[in-house]
């Protein structure tokens, strides 16, 4: 059976896509796990796991040698996890630990590479214009995202030599924020850990406190849920109509800060205590931006499961089951 090599299985986006493929994909691939923890929870799927380090080439010798179809490839290092600021960590892991990535995929003649780009790399469209699949690179030299975007862009070049090179197929997904439930509401914002936006909201929601609408209630982005990055891995997977190239992910219908908000309220308010929604003009704006995903809908037949209250109801179960608590014990 043809082989799915998930490396990056332990971050928060890759144990979505490895349960989505353990699911969806278990007569088609046999699905192999890789991460940076030490851990043996995907027993509980009965996968093969390896706990290796992208960084260090000797240690994709423990990786299959036989049969390997696609390998996806969400491992990185990101401002979001950094704390504090160490910018070489980004050269590590994102410029060597692609490099040896593709090295793995050359040595055993996989088919394709599955592989997460950031929004980040069009940075100065964003708010300005529809972001376009093969939009020219327009980003900000300055900040504290800056070697991480120069990072990530360097990763997409060695891709793509590696396919003009070697014929690996590339299939490169440029993220805006994936929303999904994790035991951890916290992320980095300039290295300092902060409680992620949305998840206060909907802790407010939750206790029926008021939720204050910042800025311009009509600014609006794509909210994408992991499920849906899931289906269009599994869709790249399968794609024979074409080599690959640089793909958006989105949903094609942009949602207001404020329908957001009614959304939160609407799936984890309680019915006798709703949380009053409190208009805050003068704050900053929420981000927008809107997205082209008519190339991915096209190559690949991609079409949304969820829409943004479909995806809060998703989001509730997950919370409540919390399947993924043990992954982050160790």
């Amino acid at each position: 059976m043809k082989k799915v090599v998930i490396i990056g299985a332990t971050g928060e986006t890759g144990m979505y896509i490895t349960d989505y493929f353990c699911d969806i994909a278990k007569d088609e691939y046999e699905v192999v796990a890789a991460g940076l923890r030490k851990t043996d929870f995907f027993d509980r799927y009965g996968i093969k796991y390896y706990s290796i380090d992208i960084s260090k080439e000797e240690q994709f010798e423990q990786l299959p040698t036989e049969d390997v179809h696609a390998v996806i490839y969400t491992a990185a290092m990101m401002p979001g996890r950094m704390v504090g600021y160490e910018p070489m960590k980004y050269i590590d892991t994102n410029i060597k630990g692609t490099l040896n990535v593709l090295e793995y995929c050359r040595r055993v003649h996989a088919n394709r590479i599955i592989f997460t780009q950031t929004i980040r790399d069009l940075g100065n469209k964003i708010g300005k214009e529809i972001i376009e699949a093969d939009a020219t690179r327009d980003f900000s030299y300055k900040g504290d995202h800056a070697v991480y975007v120069i990072s990530k862009n360097a990763a997409v070049d060695l891709i793509e030599h590696y396919y003009q090179e070697y014929g690996l197929k590339r299939f490169i997904f440029r993220l805006p924020t994936i929303y999904m439930y994790t035991p951890s509401k916290y992320y980095c914002v300039d290295g300092q850990k902060k409680v992620m936006g949305f998840r206060h909201m909907i802790d407010q929601a939750i206790a029926g406190n008021d939720i204050e609408v910042w800025g311009d209630p009509s600014k609006a982005h794509d909210v994408v849920y992991v499920k849906d990055l899931a289906k269009i891995f599994y869709l790249a997977c399968n794609c024979e109509t074409t080599d690959g190239g640089m793909y958006n992910v989105g949903t094609g219908k942009p949602v207001t800060l404020l329908q957001q908000v009614e959304g939160m309220v609407e799936v984890f308010g309680q019915a006798d205590n709703k949380s009053k929604i409190v208009f805050c003009p003068n704050k900053p704006n929420a981000r927008q931006y809107d997205i082209d995903i008519s190339k991915t809908c096209r190559d690949l037949g991609y079409e949304p499961s969820y829409s943004y209250v479909e995806y809060l109801k998703d989001f509730k179960k997950e919370m409540e089951l919390n399947r993924f608590k043990d992954l982050f014990k160790l």
